[in-house]
């Protein structure tokens, strides 16, 4: 019981401050001194979330037992309070629980991680398809189920900064969702390996040449959603941010009418007038 309420207390006291640095931060970024993974928002992330607090579990009871086992041998078997060491030096049950145990803990940890991965890897139902490539060093999207237009983002400069927009992750177009879809991520690189991350997601995927990875996010809530490149890509690497603003269906019926008309005028192909797009953006 005593060494249970030792575990307990630091564990509670670290399940506040996790809970209390989560509910001050905004889901769509990271914040200094924050304290545990970002608001996860989509069903893949929550299962992160939730696999990295059991494994926070696990690790902590491991390291408080190891440490509570290395002061019982400091204390109990220096050479001043046993000065005649045992000559023993087999213990059939003791190598077996050393052995079984930590067999116990894997397979603990390797069953909703297994599971974990089966599910962020599937896709079911997709209702919509987006595809991001990776160059160096920006993104590109393709929204081939509306209209097959696509268009680039790349970070904008210290001096194109609005107001609340963040620093190295705010871009000049962003990739629009619609909440509650079950939408299909196509990842691809025209020049090297690129990785698409957004932490609130539970998405890191590689964008390799002469490939096409894919993976899924159902968004539950509103609002924008910042990442990056998570693989070392060249020098612009820490520069190509990733800018998501996930709306309401109804936004981003309006935004896709709109979209079509802009970025179909950029690449010289006639598009709808901007007049007949009808009202509401997805800003």
């Amino acid at each position: 019981m005593t060494a249970w309420r030792i575990l307990a207390a630091p564990m509670a006291l670290l399940g506040t401050l996790v809970a209390s640095a989560s509910a001050l931060a905004d889901h769509g970024m990271a914040h200094p001194w924050q304290l545990g993974l970002q608001t996860p928002v989509t069903p893949v992330a929550v299962q992160i979330n939730d696999f990295h607090n059991l494994l926070l579990v696990i690790i902590t009871a491991i390291a408080v037992f190891v440490t509570l086992l290395m002061v019982v041998v400091f204390v109990k078997f220096n050479a001043k309070a046993n000065p005649t060491p045992r000559t023993t030096t087999h213990n059939t049950l003791l190598e077996v629980l050393w052995t079984a145990i930590p067999i116990l803990i894997l397979v603990v940890i390797a069953i909703p991680s297994f599971k974990l991965l089966y599910f962020s890897d599937r896709i079911v139902d997709a209702e919509m398809t987006v595809k991001a490539v990776g160059h160096q060093w920006y993104w590109s999207y393709e929204y081939p189920d509306h209209g097959e237009f696509s268009f680039d983002a790349s970070m904008l400069a210290d001096d194109e900064l609005k107001p609340g927009q963040p620093r190295l992750l705010a871009t000049d177009a962003a990739i629009v969702l619609p909440v509650n879809t079950n939408i299909r991520l196509l990842i691809a690189a025209d020049d090297v390996i690129h990785a698409w991350a957004v932490p609130a997601f539970g998405v890191k995927l590689d964008g390799v040449p002469g490939r096409l990875n894919e993976t899924w996010v159902r968004v539950a809530q509103e609002g924008t959603y910042y990442g990056q490149c998570s693989e070392l890509c060249g020098t612009g690497h820490g520069f190509m941010p990733i800018m998501v603003k996930v709306v309401s269906k109804e936004a981003f019926a309006a935004w896709v009418v709109k979209a079509k008309a802009e970025y179909a005028a950029r690449d010289g192909r006639p598009g709808l007038k901007l007049a007949d797009a009808g009202g509401g953006t997805a800003e």
